[in-house]
């Protein structure tokens, strides 16, 4: 198992991609300006992408979804809350940023699968239970699989703008609730044990215990 990442774009939002040892991958939150990169880092490791996976329906996350799904031929899973904003962004972003979309149309990839709370999503030996995590946006999901370390198997949570190395996921744009956000991260995120590692949709890694320790949005859960 391999798990590849970068930021792209203004926004800076991190693109992941996950590979088994067979060369299977699923690309997670290609945003604005990944897809040259993904497909240069998919060519050169010779994978074989089998999905896109998108942890909610925010423009810097969706961006290139289309693009990314559409060459590989291959769906693009999201929740069902956020399905509109692939097609239309401006749904859930702040004005400003509405303005840099007066010349960009959006669509849906050509396959899109929904998926909701407790789903299992199985490409080649990778297997993800999605956890519904609403509070930054209604239809945002976490993907949870388990890795083999040296140290033995961790939980990987890709986790979106959920959770945050001293930080959580803003709550101002429409459907974002603080109090929903708090209690999505106290039911599904501080479950996990300490050694658990969170892979967020900007900024670096970090793990459930440090956040359970340190950050200081999480003080009262």
């Amino acid at each position: 198992m391999q798990i590849m990442g970068f930021p792209a774009g203004m926004f800076q939002t991190n693109c992941y991609i996950v590979a088994d040892d067979s060369g299977e991958c699923v690309i997670v939150d290609p945003g604005q300006d990944a897809e040259p990169q993904v497909r240069r880092q998919v060519s050169e490791a010779g994978l074989k992408p089998r999905a896109v996976l998108l942890t909610h329906g925010h423009l810097d996350h969706i961006w290139n979804a289309q693009q990314v799904a559409d060459h590989y031929g291959v769906p693009a899973y999201i929740h069902p809350d956020d399905r509109e904003m692939l097609a239309d962004p401006a749904k859930a972003i702040s004005m400003d940023i509405s303005a840099l979309l007066k010349d960009t149309t959006f669509t849906e990839p050509a396959d899109v699968i929904e998926v909701f709370d407790g789903d299992t999503l199985t490409f080649g030996s990778m297997v993800f239970d999605v956890d519904h995590v609403p509070g930054h946006s209604r239809g945002s999901v976490s993907f949870r699989i388990t890795v083999d370390t040296e140290e033995g198997p961790r939980e990987v949570v890709l986790g979106g703008d959920v959770l945050f190395q001293d930080g959580v996921g803003r709550t101002d744009l429409p459907g974002g609730d603080t109090e929903v956000l708090l209690q999505s991260i106290a039911k599904k995120f501080l479950v996990l044990h300490d050694d658990a590692i969170v892979l967020p949709g900007h900024g670096p890694s970090t793990t459930i215990g440090r956040e359970r320790r340190s950050n200081p949005f999480l003080r009262d859960l």
